[in-house]
């Protein structure tokens, strides 16, 4: 057949009697879009032809068979549903290419091009199908061509092996158009799907390869930053220093280091709570990083330390000036938990290559100057100079030594009297811990007692001297001795742990020591610290018997209306104040402190008592006890019980009962 033979089927016009149009007929079947399909071919009695076959019409062998059945009365044939396409035709391959193209940005292509081989005169089909395919490479083409000058292989070599073409020759039944159109139409669809398919597949890989990405740069930023800052931590540190120390190599030029360490950070993490610690430690990061330079690095390395290292530059000074500047940046006041709080900070600075030449050593060094600002008072900056890391080692070794002091026995107590004001007799006595060292010899408590408050050993000393007091004490009586209250200091820490009256309870158990000989002794500051709690726990403490003291009064801060209400026994007077009787402005607080005490029915112990002028003073005040060198320093036990013995005297019971009598709250319990 040729062109001009005008049709591939029978007949010329389609079976509703109009005729073959160039718009799509777009519907949906079974909530499917119909396929599209692109006709491109120069005859229009081929368009209609193509209507006839795949269009919306109706089979003209469907319509027969049912005017048979009307005719005779036979049963109709059940009819199966047909597939239906959208077609769209073009006479040229120019405007076939158009039409694919519009198709294609709408989202609406075309799942199949019949496109004839010759079409003058424009494009021949193969170039059309090349265009075509440059627009939508997804579509499936059948070429139609009544001519044999194309061959396969030419084909081939135009359009290369694909499995998108076939070739259909004309002329040709509707069924082999129905069959192509049907197997390319789902085999268009399949691969829709599946591109479909690999597309959400492809997002969702790439979605979680995105959050593996970011949980990975979230994880190497934890190994290499400050949880609670986000600081370089250590590890980001010790690579900075790294660098810091090759590039001064190399330029010859110096840089600092500064150990920034927090003044009695501790008093707030056990006063407010550790969420306000962890709250003033973030505050303090913002600050320090506000104060250094843009080449500068602010670590966090634990607890309430920040390193800082200053990058070289033409003038050593400063990195001193940086830490004027970083010391009086935290001293501004700052709100947490509603409460305004002043932190100072004590700063050491070391210098690569002057001071050492390592990262650790520098950083030791720095430290040791950290230290040395602290013994100068706090809240200053100290230069390393030789002679300080001497502290630091001596710190480290003390610290050493403390762990072991325990299991090896060196802890012993020493025991000063408390007397009478007036009548000079000893009811009780203060236990004061001491470390006999086996190399440096009898330690104070102030060189040690900060040490194990700050490595957590506190608890387990103040432990050790409850035990030993009262079993000192029980032993003093089973021995003959009158009998004697021993009073025991109890740091805030081991006030604020939550087993205070289980190991009271033990102690006094072990040792068969009656609860009204243990007189326990707090700070003002740790007993004002939670009122509410320390209330609680103080009226826990007097009903065993106990008697409580409240040290250093006039050191911090009390509310009178909680003395009122605490259960407590004794108000110890600072000997700060009493050093300095001679003062008027002491003497005042001392005479006002004894006043309030007794208003208050509590008893008066003065601390520091060195001469006669000032024990005349307090008796002269009305002071209940007083304790210091005037009478007696602290002696060993068997010290003390011999002078005990000789000089209490035993005939003087009712001084004796009237020295004991307190009138606490809770006085009824005992």
């Amino acid at each position: 057949m040729t062109k001009s033979s005008g049709t591939i089927l029978d007949g010329g016009s389609r079976p509703d009697g109009r005729g073959a149009g160039t718009e799509p007929r777009n519907g949906q079947t079974d909530g499917q879009e119909e396929p599209r399909i692109l006709i491109v071919d120069d005859n229009p009695a081929i368009h209609r032809d193509f209507d006839k076959i795949l269009g919306a019409g109706t089979e003209p062998a469907a319509d027969l068979a049912r005017v048979e059945s009307l005719l005779f009365g036979d049963a109709p044939a059940q009819e199966r549903p047909r597939a239906r396409y959208a077609l769209e035709f073009a006479s040229q391959g120019q405007e076939g290419v158009e039409r694919a193209q519009r198709a294609a940005a709408a989202g609406r292509p075309f799942a199949i091009a019949f496109i004839d081989m010759r079409m003058p005169p424009g494009w021949d089909g193969l170039e059309t199908i090349e265009r075509l395919w440059a627009v939508d490479p997804d579509v499936q083409v059948i070429i139609c061509s009544a001519h044999s000058d194309y061959d396969w292989s030419d084909v081939v070599r135009r359009l290369g092996q694909t499995d998108r073409l076939l070739v259909l020759k004309k002329p040709f039944e509707p069924i082999e158009v129905l069959q192509c159109a049907s197997a390319l139409a789902r085999k268009w669809q399949y691969e829709r799907a599946l591109r479909a398919q690999v597309e959400t597949l492809e997002n969702v890989v790439a979605a979680r390869t995105e959050k593996l990405e970011a949980a990975n740069r979230q994880l190497r930023h934890l190994a290499t930053h400050d949880a609670l800052t986000g600081l370089p931590n250590r590890v980001l540190l010790d690579d900075r220093l790294a660098q810091a120390m090759a590039h001064a190599n190399r330029d010859g030029q110096p840089f600092a280091v500064l150990v920034v360490d927090l003044d009695r950070f501790k008093l707030i993490n056990d006063s407010l709570g550790h969420r306000a610690g962890d709250a003033v430690l973030d505050e303090v990061s913002r600050r320090l990083s506000s104060v250094v330079r843009d080449i500068d690095t602010v670590a966090r390395t634990g607890g309430d330390e920040f390193i800082v290292v200053i990058s070289p530059s033409g003038v050593p000074e400063d990195a001193v000036a940086i830490a004027h500047r970083a010391k009086e940046a935290l001293r501004a006041p700052m709100q947490v938990s509603g409460v305004e709080l002043h932190v100072t900070s004590s700063i050491g600075v070391a210098y690569y290559p002057t001071d050492a030449n390592s990262a650790d050593s520098l950083i030791a060094r720095a430290d040791a100057a950290m230290y040395c600002a602290k013994q100068r008072g706090r809240n200053n900056v100290q230069c390393f100079a030789q002679g300080m890391d001497a502290v630091t080692v001596g710190r480290v070794s003390l610290e050493s030594d403390l762990h072991a002091a325990m299991e090896a026995g060196q802890f012993e107590l020493h025991y000063q009297p408390k007397p009478d004001t007036e009548s000079g007799d000893v009811y009780s006595a203060e236990a004061l811990i001491r470390w006999r060292h086996p190399q440096r010899g009898l330690i104070a408590p102030q060189e040690f007692i900060p040490l194990a408050e700050e490595c957590g050993l506190i608890n387990e000393i103040g432990g050790w001297v409850l035990r030993e007091a009262c079993r000192q004490c029980a032993e003093w009586q089973r021995n003959g001795l009158p009998a004697l209250r021993v009073a025991v200091n109890v740091a805030a820490t081991q006030f604020r742990r939550g087993d205070l009256l289980d190991v009271i309870g033990g102690a006094l158990k072990s040792a068969g020591l009656e609860a009204r000989f243990l007189e326990i002794e707090l700070t003002e500051s740790a007993v004002m610290t939670n009122p509410e709690e320390s209330a609680a726990i103080l009226e826990q403490l007097s009903r065993m018997g106990v008697l409580v003291s409240v040290d250093d009064f006039g050191t911090g801060y009390s509310s009178i209306n909680y003395l009122r209400r605490f259960p407590i026994d004794k108000l110890k007077i600072d000997r700060s104040f009493v050093r300095d009787l001679d003062c008027e402005v002491d003497a005042s607080i001392v005479q006002a402190i004894i006043s309030l005490a007794h208003s208050l029915r509590l008893k008066v112990v003065a601390e520091g008592v060195e001469t006669p002028d000032q024990l005349k003073f307090l008796r002269s005040l009305g002071c209940d006890q007083y304790q210091g060198f005037h009478f007696s320093p602290p002696l060993p036990a068997g010290q003390f019980a011999e002078l005990l013995r000789g000089w209490q005297r035993p005939e003087d019971a009712e001084s004796r009962a009237e020295a004991e009598r307190t009138h606490s709250k809770l006085a009824g319990y005992r």
